[in-house]
């Protein structure tokens, strides 16, 4: 008998014969800056825990305060089996600290992506999506069964030109975009975005995951960063990276959120978030607005390790007979994702490994889930100087030696 699977085999010698093939690694203990792997200690620059707040023990002592009153699930649809009060006390929190009406929460972010783009838009309906966009966003705007329109990233003038061509032909017009891309660091145009949607007459949704957390005063995200309280954007993040839990949300006006309860399938069919996740949710809410001097950390820990990394790439490029650090180059940011390009997957995957036997975890990315591979830091408010150093100590000697530098001597920059 033929076996009709047999394709699979195949299909996943070709992900290994280009350097695509993923697998999972297991993390020892707690979240944290510093973590166990194998059983070496290692400095983490992989995880999106942006405040610092995975392994906090409020949080950890909220989620089981909230699992030894309410259990373990939500057991349910909130529409069907009715919901605890803290789900409403979460997304009144989240609705503050976007200085919006109302929020909606999700059980994931996906799920809060294709489900608020399915009902907001359908086939009579053109949305135009951002080209690096999360692969959420993209697939709820194919789920949507809008006509979609893909610009250049960040272009305006492709942005314009594609409105231009299309938006008469349609009922309803949305713009997708990340506010911070999750595999670049660069933040969104969302004045210019908001500008062109008035307009065309458009809807704009911004998705969050890695700018809430991170940007503006109070860490409110991209709205905040560009001081636009009041627009009517569709302002979606989530709860699993700076908020440490897990779930997405949706904030904006009453009415949106209103409507979404009643038409977003991934919400009314969908579980609610567990009584743990919830209240983890709302602890790390509670303790980014009690310590902004997170958010100060944060962002001076960011700004250090980009000075650092500048400079050794710097002093590469200075270096007598080396052509190959010219395809290394820092991919602009404005987040605490900072992102070293390398040549391709083979590279990235060998630099990766050369790290971790130094001590220092940095993923990994490459193509398809970017177009050029890269080693993606992610920074933490509770990162030290000392183990930004290592990071640094260590990415000087593996690139040194992966260029034919036996020693690298490079500048400290004063940390300001």
């Amino acid at each position: 008998m033929s076996d009709p699977y047999r394709w699979i085999s195949k299909s996943l010698s070709t992900l290994h014969q280009a350097n695509w093939y993923r697998q999972v690694q297991a993390i020892e203990g707690k979240c944290g800056p510093v973590v166990a792997i194998d059983g070496q200690s290692m400095v983490n620059l992989a995880s999106n825990d942006y405040l610092g707040l995975a392994g906090d023990q409020r949080l950890v002592e909220a989620a089981i305060a909230a699992t030894k009153t309410y259990g373990t699930g939500a057991t349910g649809s909130r529409l069907l089996s009715g919901h605890r009060a803290l789900h409403s006390e979460l997304e009144a929190a989240i609705a503050h600290l976007k200085n919006t009406e109302d929020a909606i929460v999700f059980s994931s972010g996906y799920l809060a992506n294709i489900g608020t783009i399915s009902a907001l838009v359908n086939s009579r309906d053109l949305i135009l999506t951002d080209e690096y966009n999360h692969s959420s966003l993209k697939n709820g705007a194919s789920l949507s069964g809008a006509k979609v329109v893909t610009y250049s990233h960040c272009n305006l003038d492709d942005l314009a030109n594609k409105l231009a061509e299309h938006r008469t032909s349609y009922r309803r017009c949305l713009l997708l975009s990340d506010g911070v891309f999750g595999m670049d660091g660069d933040v969104c145009p969302l004045p210019e975005i908001l500008h062109l949607a008035e307009q065309f007459d458009a809807m704009v949704m911004i998705d969050e995951a890695h700018s809430a957390g991170v940007l503006g005063k109070t860490g409110a995200g991209c709205a905040e960063h560009f001081g636009y309280y009041h627009q009517p954007i569709v302002q979606m993040g989530t709860l699993s990276k700076a908020f440490a839990s897990l779930g997405g949300y949706v904030a904006g006006s009453r009415e949106l959120i209103d409507f979404l309860r009643n038409r977003a399938p991934s919400w009314i069919y969908t579980t609610g978030l567990s009584p743990a996740d919830t209240a983890a949710a709302l602890s790390a809410i509670a303790v980014l607005k009690q310590e902004p001097q997170r958010l100060t950390q944060l962002h001076q820990n960011t700004h250090y390790l980009k000075q650092q990394l500048d400079q050794l790439l710097l002093d590469l490029a200075d270096t007598p007979d080396n052509t190959q650090s010219q395809s290394l180059k820092r991919l602009p940011s404005d987040s605490a994702i900072v992102c070293l390009q390398v040549k391709d997957a083979a590279t990235v995957l060998r630099l990766s490994e050369q790290l971790k036997r130094q001590g220092v975890f940095i993923s990994a990315v490459r193509p398809p889930t970017v177009p050029i591979s890269r080693l993606r830091m992610s920074v933490m408010a509770t990162h030290t100087t000392s183990h930004l150093d290592q990071c640094i100590t260590a990415l000087s000697q593996t690139l040194g030696s992966d260029v034919g530098v036996q020693t690298l001597e490079f500048r400290r920059c004063s940390k300001s």
